[in-house]
């Protein structure tokens, strides 16, 4: 035997004693034993920890969602051509949204498409009578188109529907202004005025109606 042939008997020697020794002595890790919780309910993999766990996914806007954000962003930027082309395309969705037909009546109206803006309003009508928005601005709509009958009409509607909403006898003192039936229109703005005294605009038309009445 050489030394180095000697030499490796030795150590494979030494590694068999150690290895033994620590199997024997009780001291090697056992199944069940190392692992103590912390708590009663303590569980491996994260399942109670929340900064462990998936985040809750952002809930997304639906489509309708965003084509009304899309119109609202157009319209503040009078860029009522695009404002159509949303609504349109939400309408293929839910011809009957009310919020749709509103927005619609509203950007034909700056567009100065009353037909079709009368038609949005009828339509919002249609779904509920009950709306007095709705039948204020049809009745500006009518005005527009000469129908000073059906005008009054939906003014005195609105009024009739929430008579302590300042603007609705604003607008109908307005469409009695244009038609010349100035002491009607005078109580209309005092009516508003009384309701709102920050109407401005209904304080200098009470100023200019008396002194000419004057």
């Amino acid at each position: 035997m050489t030394t180095f042939q000697l030499l490796l008997l030795i150590i494979a020697g030494g590694v068999f004693y150690l290895f033994f020794k620590q199997l024997f002595s009780g001291n090697h890790p056992k199944r069940g034993v190392d692992f103590e919780a912390k708590v009663a309910d303590e569980q491996i993999g994260g399942i109670n920890r929340p900064d462990k766990t998936f985040s809750t996914p952002e809930v997304q806007p639906t489509r309708m969602e965003q084509l009304l954000q899309m119109t609202d962003e157009a319209v503040a930027k009078e860029d009522f051509e695009e404002a159509k082309k949303a609504l349109g395309s939400a309408l293929i969705i839910d011809e009957n949204n009310t919020e749709v037909l509103q927005r619609m009546g509203y950007v034909y109206m700056q567009t100065g498409e009353y037909e079709e803006a009368k038609e949005s309003y009828e339509k919002l009508l249609t779904l509920d009578d009950t709306d007095d928005m709705a039948h204020v601005s049809l009745a500006n709509v009518l005005h527009k188109l000469g129908d000073e009958e059906g005008a009054e009409k939906h003014h005195e509607r609105a009024i009739a529907l929430d008579p302590e909403y300042p603007p609705h006898h604003f607008n109908y003192a307005n469409t009695l202004y244009d038609l010349g039936r100035k002491q009607e229109a005078l109580v209309g703005y005092t009516k508003a005025y009384k309701l709102d005294n920050t109407l401005d605009e209904a304080k200098k038309m009470i100023k200019e109606l008396e002194s000419n009445n004057g």
